[in-house]
């Protein structure tokens, strides 16, 4: 019917509201009259290719995906060329005996560092730089930006990370949340931006991209660009719920360093709204997160207009299968440098408490803990939803202690304002999703309390590494129920690798629930199942099925 449509015929059925051909009723939806007078569905003025036209040509999709990299190579010909290595190595790092590198290595936080290049022969991996000096020694402006802020030494990430990035290969690093990654992936990217051969004025772009998840980190890292300013280079950062026409103006005025998330710089990209194509240096920040907030399809497509020759880096605080992925996909023949191990461990600055609870007495216990603040305190409330955090915010409102809030439904710039506040201490006290779980630097947060358990033991890492930042002590208080009792084998790995206690409340949950689930794969329920509770059958309330484990 629908071939005999297009192509005019009438000789099978009527039209308008009448019998097909097997005496089936249907609507036409052009006017009868028109169809009887033209023979088509189509109206006389509606312009029609000639009949004699010739076919448009098929296209050999095979013959692309043979020749795939022949056309890369046409699509990147013209590209200026790139320079990576900016390492010159001071002497007294060359001076260091092989078993002197391993000893530094292993008494700074146990630092690993491994070649993954799968072709020809293993490179030699660069020594650390135990001092700023012996890695920035021939950058006086990177050691002028160093000295005004005030540190002392690097971080262990940084000390091997910068050498091998100012070497000129990929990187992969792996370090616990609060570890100085940002600094250790930036000051090599204003050097690489400087010593390429074409000039900063002929570049029709910017020369480093920052991909990172959300925008309270991607503000976090732009407002640390600014802090090491560098050569007078000109960072912008582009995220989704800001102005969207503001960002796009100061992209088309000319910038160096876009710090993105990736969902707004593919809308940017799409539209021809910014050009990609001169970046030589990416980094993709918090690559797990990413991951889990599902933006692999985005960042996959903002590759696609980023020279392949790039030098690349990706920064994680865990190691999971999709990240090895990943770094397969994105990265060539990378190092790998990663402190502690790549098992996921909470840092060992922060003193972990478990209170293993029942629902309806979290809000007492979280109201117990305020009142005990002390006037120095500073303390991150999580919650696992938008609502009980609204609902908890207004609470403490009501009893006139004053409290922030922060989730991905409140506006970008109350978002901000809340930030704002806590990091200078005109509140003492965020409630906040696991939005703030992830790159939120604020040195002087004491406490993290844990009011609803996270969906994940990674998300809990990354929580408790809120707190006991930049050489602090912290502390975070966990509030269990029941219903997280899944959790609790692998909450125990994590306490016992940072050398905490583990409460025997805790070890008989876990106890319970590895039994139960040997019971659960040995006999499956009839019914609808469930995970976070006790038997599952037969649609009774949730009361009852909890009932076959209790404390």
């Amino acid at each position: 019917m629908i071939e005999d449509l297009v192509s005019g015929g009438t000789s099978q059925f009527s039209y308008g509201r009448g019998q097909c051909s097997d005496g089936e009723r249907f609507r036409g939806g052009a006017d009868k009259g028109a169809m009887s007078r033209n023979g088509s569905v189509w109206a006389k003025d509606v312009p029609r290719a000639p009949s004699d036209a010739p076919a448009p040509p098929s296209i050999d999709w095979n013959d692309i995906r043979q020749n795939r990299k022949k056309y890369e190579e046409l699509k990147w010909k013209d590209l200026p060329p790139l320079k990576k290595n900016f390492y010159t190595e001071a002497a007294s790092v060359s001076r260091l005996t092989p078993e002197e590198v391993v000893e530094w290595r292993k008494e700074n936080n146990n630092i690993f560092v491994d070649d993954l290049k799968e072709d020809g022969e293993k490179r030699s991996i660069p020594r650390p730089c135990r001092t700023f000096l012996e890695a920035f020694s021939a950058y006086p402006e990177i050691m002028e930006n160093i000295e005004r802020v005030g540190f002392v030494k690097p971080t262990p990430i940084q000390s091997q990370a910068w050498p091998v990035l100012m070497s000129g290969d990929d990187l992969i690093a792996i370090a616990q949340t609060g570890t100085g990654k940002t600094l250790a992936y930036l000051l090599p990217g204003f050097i690489h931006m400087d010593g390429q051969p074409v000039r900063r004025d002929e570049r029709d772009g910017p020369g480093m991209l920052v991909l990172t998840p959300t925008r309270e980190l991607a503000l976090q890292i732009e407002a640390e660009c600014s802090k090491y300013s560098y050569k007078g280079y000109k960072s912008i950062c582009i995220y989704g719920g800001g102005d969207r026409r503001g960002q796009i103006n100061l992209v088309k005025s000319g910038v160096d360093i876009v710090i993105a998330t990736p969902g707004r710089l593919h809308d940017l990209q799409m539209n021809e709204l910014i050009n990609l194509r001169s970046i030589t240096y990416l980094v993709l920040d918090e690559a797990d997160r990413m991951l889990d907030m599902g933006f692999e399809p985005q960042i996959l497509k903002i590759l696609l207009d980023i020279r392949p020759d790039r030098q690349t880096v990706m920064t994680s605080a865990t190691w999971p299968t999709g990240v090895r992925r990943l770094s397969k996909s994105y990265l060539k023949n990378p190092m790998m440098v990663y402190v502690g191990t790549l098992d996921l461990a909470a840092v060992n600055t922060v003193q972990q408490s478990l209170l293993i609870v029942q629902e309806e007495e979290k809000k007492m216990y979280v109201y117990d803990f305020i009142r005990n603040m002390k006037p120095q305190d500073k303390v991150l409330v999580f919650v696992g939803k938008k609502i009980v955090a609204d609902d908890l915010t207004s609470d403490l409102c009501l009893q006139g202690i004053a409290v922030q809030c922060l989730h991905g439904d409140r506006e970008q710039s109350v978002r901000e304002e809340a930030l704002s506040d806590f990091k200078e201490s005109r509140v003492r006290i965020l409630v906040a999703t696991d939005l703030a779980s992830r790159g939120l630097d604020v040195h002087d947060i004491t406490h993290v309390f844990n009011y609803d358990f996270p969906r994940n033991i990674e998300e809990y890492v990354h929580r408790v590494g809120r707190t006991g930042r930049a050489g602090r002590s912290g502390a975070a208080i966990t509030l269990l129920t029941r219903d997280n009792w899944r959790m609790a084998p692998e909450l125990i790995s994590i306490l016992e690798r940072a050398g905490q206690d583990v409460p025997e409340e805790l070890v008989l949950m876990a106890e319970r629930y590895e039994k139960h689930k040997k019971e659960r794969e040995m006999c499956p329920p009839r019914g609808r199942g469930w995970e976070g509770g006790g038997g599952g059958g037969g649609g009774r309330g949730g009361r009852d099925r909890g009932q076959s484990w209790r404390y």
